[in-house]
């Protein structure tokens, strides 16, 4: 990765907003992208590649620390690791029990696995924002996002799987004639059969509005915060770098580092607290939404 001295700041900005894209180039090959342009002209088929391998890491960490807790579980006095996966595991349990009213075995665990994982793509925010791109960059990799929530097709990945759960158990637990009576007999409702007939319609625009609205808002909730979050972090890493190459020169250079240093160790701190909301929003969301694909009207 180029220096960030010698590269303008909006240059700087946008190579940190590039991911590793494996695509179809434009003279028909298959490869990496190497500039933001080549990757943007892939189209649709391309592939994320650092968002999926970042993302499916951190899965499988998650995977491990869980399975080698429950593996070492002692029935006596638990150690740190056991200590902390209980205290997890009851977190979640507290939060499934006061959300969702009807019974699946499902709900439980996969409101684990959300929380955990979107808290440790989440967290990645807090790495240093040169580091792994530029210690990558060694190796030949242009582009690297080590923050896979910052990616609207992780976060939307996540949101559709939750809404095409909640389709299945919809259709499921009300059958076919049910949801579609839920999505064309409310809000508006009327004794009278052609008046019933004409309000078809309109509640059907009004569910199916709401419907759809579900899975975009769940995800571009989370991949707004986490973006604006990245981008604060590249612009004081901005800061900090500019302050350094004129602190040799003037006192203004090392008043801006030192402030530059100040404001990536207080927004880290506070960002602390957004990872954690983010994942823990996205995971009630998708307990309430379950526990709306389970009520029989």
């Amino acid at each position: 990765m180029a220096s960030s001295g010698s590269i303008t700041s909006g240059e700087f900005i946008r190579h940190h907003l590039t991911n590793l894209t494996y695509g179809r180039r434009a003279d028909g090959s298959w490869g990496l992208a190497e500039s933001g342009e080549e990757a943007a002209d892939m189209g649709f088929m391309a592939v994320h590649v650092d968002s999926l391998a970042w993302s499916f890491g951190l899965g499988a960490l998650f995977l491990w620390v869980f399975s080698r807790a429950a593996r070492k579980a002692v029935a006596g006095v638990p150690g740190a690791l056991q200590n902390f996966v209980e205290w997890v595991v009851e977190f979640i349990d507290e939060n499934v029990r006061g959300s969702f009213t009807a019974k699946n075995d499902l709900v439980a665990p996969m409101a684990l696995t959300i929380f955990c994982w979107i808290f440790l793509m989440n967290l990645m925010d807090l790495a240093p924002v040169e580091v792994v791109p530029r210690a990558l960059g060694f190796a030949g990799v242009h582009f690297q996002k080590i923050v896979p929530s910052t990616d609207p097709n992780i976060t939307f990945g996540l949101a559709l799987s939750v809404f095409a759960l909640m389709l299945y158990y919809s259709v499921k637990i009300k059958g076919p004639v049910g949801f579609a009576a839920e999505l064309t007999m409310h809000p508006f409702e009327a004794k009278n059969p052609l008046v019933k007939i004409l309000f078809i319609l309109p509640n059907f625009f009004l569910e199916f509005v709401s419907l759809i609205s579900k899975p975009i808002s769940h995800s571009l909730r989370l991949f707004g915060n986490m973006y604006a979050g990245e981008m604060i972090f590249i612009l004081i890493s901005i800061m900090f770098y500019s302050g350094a190459r004129l602190a040799d020169i003037t006192a203004g250079g090392v008043v801006m580092t030192l402030a530059g240093g100040l404001l990536q160790f207080i927004w880290a701190v506070f960002h602390i607290l957004i990872i954690t909301l983010q994942a823990f929003i996205f995971m009630v969301l998708t307990i309430v939404y379950m526990d709306m694909a389970h009520q029989r009207h």
